[in-house]
């Protein structure tokens, strides 16, 4: 198999309503099974998507549907089209100083009445890629990809097939479409004025229907690990950490927990002590001893220290089911080692309120490590009120202070939505 990339030349300045298939036709001889890359700046000029913007950025805003890394100025979004990638492909390059080019509206669309014209005015069967310049996570440089595509399949996949080996393959697809964008760019160029280029030689991936375009290629949300930079991920694993109160069945993985637990422990401190320590509670058996040893104290307490009959008693200590259905509990506690001994009353509360708050962060650590492992969680502060209980049920030393308790399990259903809560209400600025 041999394979051609040829340039088609001698194109003019593309301009809005510009019959970019009668031109192409003109400037180019073609073959049946021809597969045409073309750069997306003459698609969105013939289509009118120049826009005289002086504000670069507001037209970026504009055509932004989701932030994914902002580091200065520079922006990583998700697009109208759902493309990642830097400016939403609002491009200040190949148009004139005061202009900025968008892309085209529907990629897929311009592909296909492209590749329909084309072949009407050529008698050829053909396909067509529109491409676009990205950068790539985890590589330097940029290269082009297919944002739109009419006439091949832009994914090949390999699954289920054997390697020369004989081997299995399981996991591997192709981006053919992408594959064809970058081959192309080498004769296209940046700065050539070769916008369009044929490939030629691989007639067999040229389908007689347009197909899917080249939404195949961009990845689910859901199968998306790196949706997000590492402070959008921050912002958004503290956003999305919410007190969940209903959990399924399935097990907890111990080594999500011990991560959520390495990071819970990185909180500051005071006196560079590490005031932290986590009672991990993995088996029914030990769950169960706590929480009923904590329930008999609880129903003595309150019939014997508050004078609750035993029906506002039952109400009460409902509140603890949570605890009771989650299926894994984590036991949260201060530890004092390394404190400073004052005297007086008041530095020594200052002190102990100090290590209070350092197991505060420690916590809060815990649980928004845990929502970014997948799990729910919920912090119940009802081991602070039978600490000596909880010891004793744990068999933990006297210098360990239950600081709550904290569910973790798959949330059993979606949360809530929850408004945006401004952080003006909360500030005052002197």
């Amino acid at each position: 198999m041999s394979l051609r990339i040829l340039p088609v030349e001698g194109l003019p300045e593309i301009d809005a309503g510009t019959d970019l298939a009668a031109l192409l036709a003109k400037a180019g001889e073609y073959q049946d099974g021809d597969i045409l890359i073309v750069t997306s700046k003459i698609v969105s000029k013939a289509e009118g998507r120049l826009l005289h913007a002086a504000d670069r950025e507001a037209a970026i805003e504009a055509e932004t549907v989701r932030v994914v890394a902002r580091r200065g100025h520079a922006r990583i979004v998700e697009n109208r089209n759902g493309f990642v990638m830097a400016a939403a492909g609002v491009d200040a390059s190949n148009t004139a100083p005061g202009t900025v080019l968008l892309l085209p509206e529907d990629p897929d669309a311009s592909a296909r009445a492209l590749r329909g014209q084309l072949q009407q005015l050529t008698g050829r069967r053909l396909a067509v890629v529109v491409t676009d310049t990205f950068g790539r996570p985890w590589r330097s440089g940029l290269t082009d990809v297919a944002i739109g595509a009419a006439g091949l399949s832009v994914l090949e996949d390999h699954r289920g097939h054997t390697d020369s080996h004989g081997n299995e393959l399981t996991l591997s697809i192709t981006a053919t479409g992408d594959e064809l964008a970058a081959a192309a760019d080498l004769v296209k160029g940046k700065t050539s004025g070769v916008p369009v280029a044929v490939v030629r030689g691989l007639g067999h991936l040229v389908t007689a229907e347009d197909g899917d375009g080249a939404r195949p290629l961009v990845r689910r949300a859901v199968d998306d690990m790196f949706r997000l930079g590492t402070s959008e991920a921050l912002r958004q694993a503290v956003t999305l950490r919410r007190t969940v109160r209903s959990f399924t069945d399935a097990p907890v993985d111990p080594g999500a927990v011990r991560r959520a637990v390495a990071a819970a422990v990185t909180a500051p401190a005071p006196h560079h002590t590490t005031p932290w320590r986590f009672v991990l509670l993995e088996t029914a058996q030990a769950r169960t001893r706590l929480l009923d040893a904590m329930l008999a104290a609880w129903q003595r307490d309150l019939r014997e220290l508050d004078g609750w009959d035993d029906a506002r008693i039952a109400r009460r200590t409902a509140r603890g089911d949570v605890l009771r259905d989650a299926p894994y509990l984590v036991v949260p506690c201060l530890v004092m080692d390394g404190s400073h001994h004052y005297p007086d009353q008041r530095r020594a509360a200052a002190e102990r309120e100090m290590f209070t708050v350092a197991a505060g962060a420690a916590v809060q650590n815990l649980l928004v490590a845990l929502t970014g492992e997948g799990y729910g969680s919920a912090w119940v502060s009802s081991t602070m009120f039978c600490r000596d209980t909880v010891r004793a049920a744990l068999d933990l030393p006297d210098g360990w202070d239950p600081m709550g308790a904290v569910a973790v399990g798959r949330p059993a259903e979606a949360p809530r939505e929850r408004p945006d809560r401004s952080a003006d209400t909360f500030i005052e600025v002197r």
